[in-house]
């Protein structure tokens, strides 16, 4: 069986929608909101149309997706950075590695390869009981704190993705979030 690593064409929403309601499951039990865990398909064409999505498949099923907010596109992140959200793995596939593939081959042939992006940034709540811990895991690193009105703190993380390319980055831009 052979993955393939692809971006997501905007036809393909009611798959996609699927992987995401069914990822976040946990998400809406813990009651964080985040917009993926109560997507409507209207949202995920939205969603497909305003930003990039990738996606790990085998034989046709969607496995893993990931979805990369632009500075200049209607939802930037905290930073001039572009920003990585809608994380989401199968749940007949967790603990196999799958969202962690997933997020490494984004980084090697999106991130570094193709955009030649100097850091990326992301951000999670902070009440959820192991994203935290998983991303720290993963080589980002906490930048700060903002309270989106979401009923949870966003915590948000860069991951430094070449370290030449980020000094001369870092000396023209400010990386301030404030609360």
């Amino acid at each position: 069986m052979s993955q393939i690593f692809r971006e997501v064409r905007v036809e393909e929403a009611d798959q996609f929608l699927r992987l995401t309601l069914d990822a976040y499951a946990s998400i809406r039990e813990l009651d964080i909101h985040f917009s993926a865990a109560t997507a409507t398909k209207e949202e995920v064409v939205k969603h497909l149309t305003e930003n990039t999505a990738y996606v790990l498949e085998e034989n046709g099923t969607f496995l893993s997706t990931i979805s990369l907010r632009f500075p200049w596109g209607l939802n930037p992140g905290p930073l001039a950075l572009p920003h990585l959200g809608w994380f989401a793995t199968n749940p007949d596939y967790k603990r196999q590695g799958i969202g962690k593939k997933t997020l490494a081959l984004l980084e090697e042939e999106v991130l570094k390869q193709q955009l030649k992006l100097p850091a990326v940034t992301l951000g999670t709540a902070d009440k959820h009981p192991w994203l935290k811990e998983m991303y720290e895991k993963n080589g980002f690193v906490e930048i700060g704190q903002k309270d989106l009105g979401k009923g949870h703190l966003t915590i948000y993380f860069r991951k430094i993705l070449q370290p030449d390319l980020y000094q001369a980055w870092a000396e023209k831009h400010d990386e301030t979030i404030t609360k």
